[in-house]
């Protein structure tokens, strides 16, 4: 019997930007996959062209090279196949809470009735209980990261793409999000890619960490996170897990 084909594949991604001083070469190369509801995380130095991967996954960039293929079909280009959550939460101020979560639905058309009482049921999981008529001035950053990836998965995509959603929280809260983050991928089991710096969030998170070279960007390093699940935050002192986080960083340098 044939294997599956991966979830999510890249191959070959490459990608050059013309500025006014020059020519920039930003991928050079890009191979990688994530399978049906693996959490994938991509780690490299900063500028070295992840969220401009992303933009291509998603159709919003044009790659020079390469394509991306989903269930083995090629849908380099399109738009509307994945949930993508960028690295501002994006709320739109004069929106409330559950008015910000159903747009995805009301942009698609679909039944807004529906797509409410489908976000309240989900409010309670996502920490937002009574706080749907609030709007986002009102919120902590952790409760608009919340409301950013509830609005994320109520666009009902397979994959999802999440660049550096905590990326500006405080430490305490972050490892809050993480582990909460993992509870509601458990129930969802969505293929997750994730954008990371921070190494140890990579390991924490992920089936499988991808690492990035500085630009032009190829794979360095493909580092499967052999830690058993559900994860809590004690596990990050384990032996295993140091071992992990130090190949990542030997990568890194």
């Amino acid at each position: 019997m044939e294997d599956r084909p991966a979830k999510l594949e890249l191959r070959g991604i490459r990608k050059a930007f013309w500025e006014r001083w020059g020519y920039l070469p930003t991928l050079e190369g890009i191979d990688l996959e994530a399978q049906e509801g693996e959490f994938v995380s991509i780690i490299g130095p900063s500028g070295c062209g992840k969220s401009t991967l992303f933009n291509i996954i998603c159709g919003l960039e044009r790659a020079d090279a390469g394509c991306v293929l989903l269930d083995g079909r090629d849908v380099t280009g399109r738009v509307g196949l994945f949930g993508y959550m960028p690295q501002r939460d994006l709320l739109l101020p004069w929106r409330t809470v559950l008015e910000n979560v159903i747009l995805g639905a009301e942009i698609a058309g679909r039944n807004l009735r529906e797509a409410r009482e489908e976000a309240r049921r989900l409010l309670p999981l996502f920490g937002l209980e009574g706080f749907e008529n609030h709007y986002p001035a009102t919120l902590s950053g952790g409760m608009a990261q919340r409301a950013a990836l509830l609005r994320t998965f109520l666009g009902h995509r397979e994959v999802l793409l999440l660049d550096e959603p905590f990326g500006a929280l405080d430490a305490l809260t972050r490892a809050t999000l993480q582990e909460w983050l993992l509870e509601v991928w458990a129930r969802f089991r969505k293929t997750i890619l994730f954008i990371t710096h921070d190494v140890e969030e990579a390991v924490f998170l992920s089936d499988r960490v991808y690492v990035l070279t500085a630009r032009p960007a190829h794979v360095c390093l493909e580092l499967p996170i052999a830690l058993s699940r559900p994860r809590h935050r004690p596990l990050v002192t384990s032996p295993s897990f140091i071992a992990l986080k130090r190949r990542l960083l030997e990568a890194l340098c």
